[in-house]
């Protein structure tokens, strides 16, 4: 009955699933077209299984690519529902992000002691765990609600820099906000893991379906627990200013495939501002 219902899904005409917006770039999103089928086909990029989607009359394939991706030709290993398998290349083109230069006044948020490694080492684990999840689902929801209201920063990518000293590029969209602000679920999911990290502060992390999760962290209260199913719409917490911050905002990530990508591509557009030294601070 499940396969019915998808097959006429994909077959009414002018139904469709609107599809994050196209930027094969480190850390963006790549769209491609795997063409027509009654049932959808598989897909995996660098071993991992990608989401597939349907959108006017065929099917695509939502790659993650990941900041540390290498510009030039990739390929997406497809297996179709009549079992043909085939390699369909695509090329990555490089982007320059920019250095963000922040001051933490929390000296262990930058230089952790033997005890906080040991904790850090735990929870990087434990969100590995929660990123790598890939759930079968026949339709997943790719437009995306903003998951708090406030100031959107274009931090994503940055190359940043905590009190004179080198960490990894930022791996999520900053959205400024006043602590206590509502922050909801962009779209339906099953809360897998929740908690208080070292670096991210107050965390839940959101499984979408088929490898999509989203992340939010720094929040001043959760409000669900692992297992809970949540709306578009539905509020998972508020924000704070836990874990390594400047100041109270949302860090919100988006996982594909195991790949962190640049959120924005899973919104409308709009206005982001630029990021500087005032700009919050966010553990990834």
């Amino acid at each position: 009955m499940r396969q019915i219902l998808l097959l006429v899904f994909f077959l009414l005409p002018g139904l469709a699933q609107a599809l994050p917006r196209a930027e094969p770039v480190p850390g963006g999103v790549a769209v491609i077209a795997l063409g027509e089928s009654s049932q959808p086909p598989r897909a995996r990029y660098n071993g991992s299984r990608v989401l597939i989607t349907p959108d006017r009359g065929q099917w695509y394939a939502i790659v993650g690519l990941s900041l540390d991706a290498k510009p030039g030709q990739h390929r997406l290993d497809v297996e179709r529902s009549n079992g043909q398998r085939v390699q369909l290349p695509f090329t990555v083109t490089d982007k320059a992000y920019e250095t963000q230069r922040l001051t933490i006044k929390d000296k262990r948020k930058v230089e952790p002691n033997a005890a906080d490694l040991q904790r850090i080492a735990t929870e990087t684990a434990r969100i590995g765990k929660a990123l790598t999840r890939f759930s079968e689902q026949a339709s997943v929801v790719t437009d995306f609600l903003p998951p708090t209201a406030g100031v959107r920063s274009s931090s994503f990518g940055s190359r940043r820099i905590f009190n004179d000293q080198p960490r990894k590029p930022h791996s999520g969209m900053d959205i400024a906000a006043a602590e206590g602000t509502p922050i909801v679920a962009p779209a339906a999911g099953v809360v897998i893991d929740s908690g208080d990290f070292f670096f991210n502060g107050n965390t839940v992390f959101v499984d979408h379906g088929q490898g999509l999760i989203t992340m939010y962290c720094h929040l001043s209260r959760i409000d669900v627990k692992p297992g809970d199913q949540v709306k578009a719409g539905g509020r998972i917490g508020a924000v704070g200013m836990t874990g390594r911050v400047t100041g109270p905002h949302l860090h919100w990530g988006v996982s594909l495939n195991n790949a962190r990508v640049d959120p924005a591509l899973f919104l409308p557009a709009a206005p982001v501002s630029s990021p500087s030294a005032s700009t919050p601070a966010a553990g990834m």
